[in-house]
């Protein structure tokens, strides 16, 4: 059964939660049952942020399909309400689903540096695997990157061609932006182990095939934030911009000790969300590098040719900032902000202005 609701929560919200209850008691009727999808976490030696949903889903269901047709993945019944037991390190925890089904707990955990996982299960049924991605003490640097047109070429959230992309198109043939794989890897080189975690206002319900994508085009993994299109307790619609900046925050704050490189693009709001995190936690952003999208794509993004306009960002790249990446916590000054259109221009700029190390022979553009 759904938690009782508080009187505060939106009607929109009162609603969809009504009508998923009878949905899913009929679906249980009918022999379906709570099933736990899990999604990649993150943390540190001593804790880690758990990140799953449990669904009501029919005997063989292939939810974690990525070839699956984008609409299919929207027909899905969150369960809220359900125990789900979490076993981690040895330890184990008895946790419930939140409203929308989801899983997204701070969990005490003693672990070793690198991939882990943790085992959820719900009674009755085996257990499923989260994977983990545990940031070792002592590592300097971590990565957050934007998906949509940094990574993965989309032209969202024009209404039209944002529907297409998500509801008919097959996830699996996308494109990647080019030469961003490069870039990310070089950055990896430069800072071993790393975390990388992909931050986007996409939906929950393609999380496996997004995970297929940056696997199959030789993006480094790591755990994806992602959100929900459905209804919130305050209102009908949910805000990207607030979604990114509220997890960035988390992040900053859950793994300490760590400096960022923030990708993302221009086209939409990563220019202030990157430099308001900068602005809040400083010396934490070592650099933030923005794709800068087409006349093109940003007409199909938000209907003009040139890139939104954003707050004055003291952290541009002609701001007269040395142009070094600062080793963390040494200096509050703002970062360098690199812009261009594609990952292996920003890559080259990167070690032009000596961002990242140098390599003979790279082909430099003045």
């Amino acid at each position: 059964m759904p938690p009782p609701q508080s009187p505060t929560i939106h009607r929109a919200a009162r609603v969809e939660d009504a009508v998923r209850g009878v949905l899913n008691r009929r679906l249980l009727r009918r022999g379906w049952h709570p099933q736990v999808l899990p999604y990649a976490g993150y943390g540190t030696q001593q804790r880690v942020r758990l990140l799953g949903r449990v669904l009501i889903t029919p005997s063989g269901s292939r939810r974690r399909d990525p070839a699956v047709r984008g609409w299919r993945r929207f027909f899905s019944a969150p369960a809220p309400g359900v125990p789900v037991l979490v076993e981690i390190g040895g330890e184990k925890h008895e946790v419930e689903s939140g409203r929308d089904g989801y899983i997204d707990l701070v969990l005490p955990a003693a672990l070793p540096p690198g991939r882990g996982e943790a085992l959820l299960s719900i009674e009755g049924y085996p257990p499923v695997r989260a994977p983990l991605y545990v940031v070792e003490a002592g590592t300097d640097t971590a990565i957050v990157s934007d998906i949509d047109d940094t990574v993965m070429i989309t032209a969202l959230p024009r209404p039209v061609v944002a529907f297409w992309n998500t509801f008919v198109r097959r996830e699996a043939s996308r494109r990647p932006v080019p030469g961003m794989p490069l870039l990310f890897n070089a950055l990896l080189d430069a800072n071993p182990g790393a975390l990388v975690v992909y931050l986007s206002t996409g939906p929950w319900n393609i999380a496996p095939a997004l995970e297929q994508f940056l696997a199959t085009h030789g993006y480094p993994p790591g755990p994806l934030l992602l959100t929900d299109w459905g209804p919130t307790a305050e209102g009908w619609f949910r805000s990207g911009q607030r979604h990114k900046q509220t997890e960035l925050r988390r992040l900053l704050g859950e793994v300490p000790g760590l400096s960022w490189i923030l990708v993302g693009d221009d086209g939409q709001h990563d220019p202030d969300v990157y430099a308001a995190a900068a602005e809040e936690f400083p010396g934490r952003v070592q650099a933030i590098v923005l794709r800068e999208l087409s006349p093109l794509e940003q007409v199909l993004t938000h209907g003009t040719p040139d890139p939104p306009e954003t707050t004055d960002s003291p952290g541009h790249a002609d701001s007269g900032r040395p142009n070094v990446l600062r080793p963390p916590g040494l200096s509050a000054e703002r970062p360098p902000e690199i812009r261009a259109p594609d990952g292996v221009q920003l890559l080259a700029e990167l070690r032009r202005r000596g961002l990242l190390p140098a390599v003979p022979g790279w082909p430099y553009r003045d």
